[in-house]
């Protein structure tokens, strides 16, 4: 629910019917800086001084969102048209937040691309789009004169730093425009407000295509399923998290860090601000959160002011569940774990306690990780996995209760369509009835579909959805179906491993299924005696349960390779390339 409806119904009434009806998010950044305007919008780090304590930037409510309307002000006077497609190249930091904001006051699309895709998926990305331009700090530019195709067509450049040779302003000269009460274009729910690419962990990346209503639901949902309250303080591990903040009335404070390996974080920064700037709240991936947790506890470090913490991206380990259980001590706090996709974001969530309490002994023994109950207005189902398009939810047949099959969601914050991709828009939609179209512009106002997340699981008797794994991770061995998740949790019980993958060779249904370990640091077995009494120990451990007794080969890898968002995806495609190599004894 927007916060004026929540919290303020005397300022709804003073709000214009104009932008109450309006889905454009920047309204909610705009209704904060009058009821709060000197409230601290933002923290951002700026160095050291002489005696190594930590500098800072600070903007206010009422300042971001005089930045936000100067900025979108000077785009409009340059010809910016609503629909235009921008790209954003800027690290997190103030920056990055205003003119994301400003992007949406003035209805332009914001194109946001993971840069730890590696060059080779930006310009594919960038190609699928055709950016109508780009806003970026100097070396974006520098790239971007030296290269060819849609990158050298586009016309739109704003230069975030000195204004260089090819763009049509600087970040500095549009703040200088001339303030007047800029109005925020209206937007209805199914404008385009947003292409955000996926991280292409599990195959090429996809341009997801956000419409205005859906970052609306976005932020209604998560605000009111945790009790987000404005006035918190958030600490955000992962850019795209922390631009909902100023639309609850949150401040953030941005960490120290570079977001594209939080597996490298330094948890003494982290924690630094956590204590500085009294956080209440905090997102981070499981990468994120292993260091933190585990730094914590071999200090005796404990975090009592944290209200919060979530983590996403990927399945959050045991010992990541256990070990920032005792690190928040405060009434009521927990390490939450949402669960979703840059396609479905959010669908459910449970709290690390609970999992603690009841949930972890059936990871252990193979059944899955308890992603929780979905989020109000989110319906989960789950259906016979099955290749290629479903032409409609006539077609489909549901799994019962228990039942491991491919998780399918539908509601107001789920997308629609990937950005000019019709062939994998109609693979992963699933129209509630035949259309003789396919789900994209027209399915938009035809009704309601269903998303393929991609990832396979089940729903139990009390009506908690389990995560299983991903679909392109199925191994199949002598047609029995081998799920990772449910067989990698046997292995990771060793106290010597930090984390396996489960990896099939040849073709299906007749894979060869072997396990890839990850021993934790200082155990990696360096002797041939010593790896192959763990390989025995991991074996005999396999042979205990159903589900992995026809695993007869262990690997052993130093570190396996994961995604560079979350840096806590294992990247299984590559590894199965690289065990085939190994057993067939050309490494």
């Amino acid at each position: 629910m927007f916060p004026c409806r929540m919290f303020a119904q005397s300022s709804v009434k003073r709000a214009s019917t104009e932008v109450m009806e309006s889905h454009n998010l920047a309204r909610r950044l705009s209704y904060f800086a009058r009821e709060a305007p000197d409230r601290v919008a933002i923290i951002a780090p700026a160095g050291r001084d002489k005696q190594g304590r930590p500098r800072t930037r600070q903007v206010t409510f009422a300042e971001l969102d005089e930045q936000t309307d100067r900025i979108a002000a000077g785009l409009l006077e340059r010809g910016l048209k609503p629909g235009m497609k921008l790209v954003l190249f800027v690290p997190f930091s103030i920056e990055f937040i205003s003119l994301t904001f400003a992007l949406l006051k003035s209805r332009a699309t914001l194109v946001l691309i993971d840069p730890g895709m590696g060059r080779t998926n930006i310009f594919r990305c960038l190609n699928d789009v055709q950016p109508d331009g780009f806003i970026a700090i100097p070396v974006v530019h520098l790239v971007r004169w030296v290269s060819g195709g849609a990158v050298r067509r586009a016309r739109f450049n704003v230069c975030v730093g000195p204004r260089l040779p090819g763009t049509i302003a600087s970040l500095k000269s549009l703040l200088r425009t001339r303030h007047r009460d800029t109005r925020i274009t209206p937007a209805a729910a199914e404008d385009p407000a947003a292409i955000i690419f996926t991280s292409g962990s599990t195959g090429p990346p996809k341009g997801v295509l956000y419409e205005h209503g859906m970052f609306d639901a976005q932020v209604d949902l998560i605000q009111s399923f945790y009790g987000i309250k404005p006035g918190e303080v958030d600490l955000p591990g992962f850019p795209l998290f922390g631009l909902f903040n100023a639309a609850m009335g949150v401040t953030t404070v941005i960490p120290d860090m570079d977001p594209t390996r939080p597996a490298e974080v330094d948890p003494i920064k982290i924690l630094e601000a956590i204590h500085e700037h009294r956080v209440t709240q905090a997102f981070g991936s499981p990468a994120f959160w292993n260091r933190v947790g585990r730094h914590c506890i071999e200090h005796n470090e404990r975090l009592p002011g944290l209200k919060r913490a979530l983590s996403a991206g990927g399945p959050v380990p045991p010992h990541v569940l256990e070990r920032m259980s005792r690190v928040l001590t405060g009434p009521a706090a927990d390490l939450m774990t949402p669960y979703g996709a840059t396609e479905s974001l959010p669908v459910a969530s449970i709290g690390a306690k609970e999992i603690l309490e009841s949930k972890a002994p059936v990871t252990r023994q193979g059944g899955g990780t308890c992603v929780g109950r979905t989020f109000p207005g989110i319906d989960v189902r789950i259906i016979e996995m099955t290749d290629g398009p479903i032409a409609s939810w006539a077609d489909v047949r549901e799994c019962p209760p228990g039942e491991i099959g491919e998780i399918v969601v539908r509601g107001p914050s789920v997308t629609r369509e990937y950005f000019n991709q019709p062939e994998a828009t109609r693979l992963a939609k699933i129209p509630d009835v035949a259309s003789p179209t396919s789900p994209g512009d027209g399915q938009r106002r035809r009704g309601t579909f269903w998303h393929r997340i991609g990832d396979v699981g089940r729903i139990d008797e009390d009506g908690l959805l389990w995560f299983c794994g991903r679909k392109a991770h199925v191994v199949e061995a002598d047609g029995v179906r081998m799920f990772s998740v449910c067989c990698e949790a046997i292995f990771n019980e060793h106290p010597r491993i930090y984390r396996t993958a489960l990896v099939g060779i040849g073709e299906k249904p007749r894979q060869r299924p072997l396990i890839v370990a990850e021993p934790e640091a200082g155990e990696f077995p360096e002797s041939e005696s010593d790896r192959d009494q763990l390989k025995q120990e991991l074996l005999d451990l396999g042979a205990n349960h159903a589900h992995t007794a026809n695993i007869r080969e262990i690997l052993f890898h130093p570190s396996l390779p994961v995604d560079t968002r979350h840096n806590v995806k294992i990247n299984r495609e590559a590894l199965a390339g690289w065990a085939a190599e190994r057993m067939s004894g050309t490494r």
